[in-house]
This record gives C-alpha cells, structure tokens and sequence, in this order.
C-alpha cells in the first residue's frame, strides 16, 4: 500500500470535521480531495494545509450534495482525473434545531436532502472508482442523534442522521462483494462551526459537557482518527457495517 497511490474524497472537506479528516489523511501521503458548497476561500486553505502536511496533491471542487446533477457532474470530473478513489468519507452536512411542531416542510426537505440524500449520490456517483481502487472503505459521518432521540438537534436531523445509519448497514451488505468496506461513525457535541452558536452559551456549554461522563467536548481531529481507523485496511481490515460512537461515553 505504500508504493501505491491513494486518494481520498471527502465532502464538506473545507471545515471542522471534514477539514481535519482531509489533513490526517495528507500526512499519511493521500491525494486529497475535498468538496465545499460555498466558501472557496476555505476550500483552498484546506488544500494548501493538505500539502504543506505531506499530501501527494489536493483538489478542491464545489459540489451541491444534495443535487444529482451537481455530484454526477462532480464524479465525471474525478474519472478523467484519477484512476481510483480508495476513500470516501461523507461528512458534508447540515444541522436543524427544529421540533415537529416547528419544523416547515421546506426545511426537513433540505436537512434529508443534504444529510441522507447527499451521502447516498455521491457513494452512487463514486462506486466505479471505488471498485477500480486496489482497496477501498467508505465511512459515512452520522451522529449521536442518529442513535437517540434524547438530543437537541431537531426532528430532521435526527431522521437523516438515522437513516444514515441505516444506509451504512445496507451499503456494507451489498459492497462486500466487491471488498469495499462501509462504516459509520457517530460524534456527539463536537467544536465546529455547526455548534458554535449553540456552544456559545456558558450555561448550554456546561450542560453539554455534563453529558459526557469523560467531561469533555470533542475536537474536530478526535472524530478524524476514527475516521482514519476505519478506513485503513491495516488498522481494520476485518471492520463494516458497524457504527463506531465518539461521546465521551453520553451513549453506551
């Protein structure tokens, strides 16, 4: 595996978890590439932080998850790039706060679109480049949420994150065949961008960590070792379908 190229695609790659998932993978010596839905100048960032960390290259390109189109487009783009893609983390995302009572239908449309539509084009987009890879894993970015609905993220939400769960086990079943391994892993809180507002309260950041029996929040880089555990044949080889918690012990 050493004297082989490898790359790995990872959505959402210019912020927080994805961003830390792309450098741990550069250190190792992977092609990193990356997606984003907005922000360029992050996207670029991450890229050039990828090779500074030892990536063998990085890419960057802007990809609506939630858009066949733009991901069928995404991945057309990639087979004229590269010969095989050995990793896929689907970590793009979106958070809602909303209860049944307040949810509108347009946003439980977005959340399901972009959190459990999202990861399914680009692992469809991306399957013939996965089985052209000598090895391959996919692991997909869920959350506690997905396995209790004793969260504060919103009805939306804790649907995609659930079915995403669901959506692991079944793609683990069906690419086993092809040798394509397919995990999950399942954050709590986690520092990033998606809960900083929420974090921001002294009083709501205390109670978040009370959750935790470790009494600590996690960091974008703890979620990315997981990542790259599950990833690596060497490190678990013999490892799909299973849904591996970072809580800080909330949920056992």
């Amino acid at each position: 595996m050493a004297d082989q190229e490898k790359y790995v695609v990872v959505t959402g790659g210019d912020r927080g978890i994805g961003k830390a998932t792309a450098l741990r993978f550069a250190r190792d010596g992977f092609g990193i590439i990356i997606t984003y839905a907005s922000r360029r100048d992050l996207a670029e960032e991450t890229a050039n932080e990828a090779l500074s960390s030892g990536a063998s290259t990085a890419m960057y390109y802007q990809v609506d998850v939630s858009s066949w189109d733009s991901v069928s487009y995404f991945a057309s783009q990639l087979s004229r790039t590269l010969p095989y893609v050995n990793v896929l983390v689907n970590n793009a995302g979106i958070i809602d706060y909303s209860s049944l009572e307040d949810v509108d239908l347009e946003r439980w449309r977005r959340v399901i679109d972009v959190d459990l539509t999202g990861p399914f084009y680009v692992s469809k987009a991306l399957l013939p480049l996965l089985r052209k890879a000598p090895w391959a894993s996919i692991v997909n970015v869920s959350s506690i949420a997905g396995q209790t609905g004793n969260v504060v993220a919103g009805v939306a939400y804790v649907a995609a994150k659930a079915g995403l769960i669901g959506l692991t086990k079944k793609m683990a079943v069906e690419l086993a065949k092809y040798r394509i391994r397919v995990n999950a892993v399942t954050p709590s809180f986690v520092e990033t961008d998606m809960t900083r507002d929420y974090l921001s309260d002294p009083e709501r950041r205390r109670q978040a960590e009370a959750l935790h029996p470790l009494g600590s929040i996690a960091e974008p880089e703890d979620i990315a070792e997981a990542i790259y555990f599950l990833a690596i044949p060497q490190l678990s080889r013999n490892i799909t379908g299973q849904v591996l918690g970072i809580n800080g012990g909330r949920y056992t």
